[in-house]
């Protein structure tokens, strides 16, 4: 079975039970499909690094070579294939979903992802401040202001702040600008890494930042959950946003590893 067949596979339904929650947690354990290789690693081929199960080159969905062109994360992709059980859980995967959407997707679709981060940075979430109470936006503004200036600075451009959810049109030459930078971003690895990092974390800036050395991946990460992790010291935690929140760091450490070295 190839890497495509299975992804295929995951999240078919499975036979109707009278119990709609028991029927669907029985649908996604049964449509997982069985591991169907040993071994998996890395092999150089063509100056790329294909991810290797049982020596043999693994398919995207598209059914293009799973390689990339930095062994680091070849040995990371790899990695999360051998960690597979009896079962593969692409769930389990999200660097192999990411690349996977880097290869079939971003290399086709390059302009239109670059387009979609300057929008981003359009209505970016580190340009929404709160207006009380006084510690959230102190708060606000001891973590957020530093990484807005160090990208104006980057960008020779300044963002217009604005208070509440009342909608500020930044200016054409700060968007330009950051058009520019983003621009420069290679693909199509590094460039699904930073849309991955902006998504997860609402903030065009918090990605570029990051991608520019001018932040390390736990700044950006306790920026973007500034909010949420203020509302979690009043009202304390949950234990199912917590799981999520780990899913989710899951994915974005997947993103910044190929930001970093895609």
């Amino acid at each position: 079975m190839s890497t495509d067949d299975f992804l295929a596979r995951f999240g078919a339904s499975g036979t109707s039970r009278p119990d709609p929650v028991a029927a669907a947690q029985q649908a996604m354990r049964t449509s997982l499909p069985a591991r169907f290789y040993k071994e998996g690693g890395v092999l150089t081929r063509d100056g790329l690094f294909h991810v290797a199960l049982d020596g043999r080159t693994a398919l995207t969905p598209a059914r293009r070579p799973l390689a990339v062109a930095t062994r680091a994360v070849a040995e990371a992709l790899a990695a999360e294939w051998q960690a597979q059980g009896e079962r593969i859980d692409p769930a389990r995967m999200p660097l192999t979903r990411l690349v996977n959407s880097a290869i079939d997707g971003v290399a086709d679709q390059e302009e239109a992802v670059r387009a979609e981060i300057v929008r981003y940075a359009g209505s970016d979430a580190l340009c929404y401040r709160a207006g009380e109470p006084e510690a959230l936006v102190a708060r606000q503004n001891q973590i957020w202001q530093p990484i807005l200036n160090g990208i104006e600075a980057l960008v020779g451009a300044r963002f217009l702040l604005a208070e509440g959810v009342v909608f500020a049109q930044q200016p054409e030459g700060t968007l330009a600008a950051i058009a520019r930078q983003v621009a420069a971003i290679p693909a199509p690895l590094a460039l699904a890494g930073v849309h991955a990092v902006m998504t997860l974390t609402g903030s065009a800036i918090l990605a570029l930042a990051l991608a520019k050395g001018q932040i390390d991946a736990d700044a950006a990460w306790d920026a973007a959950h500034l909010d949420e992790d203020y509302q979690t010291g009043i009202w304390g935690s949950d234990e199912e946003a917590a799981e999520r929140r780990a899913l989710r760091r899951r994915e974005f450490d997947a993103a910044v590893l190929l930001l970093a070295k895609g």
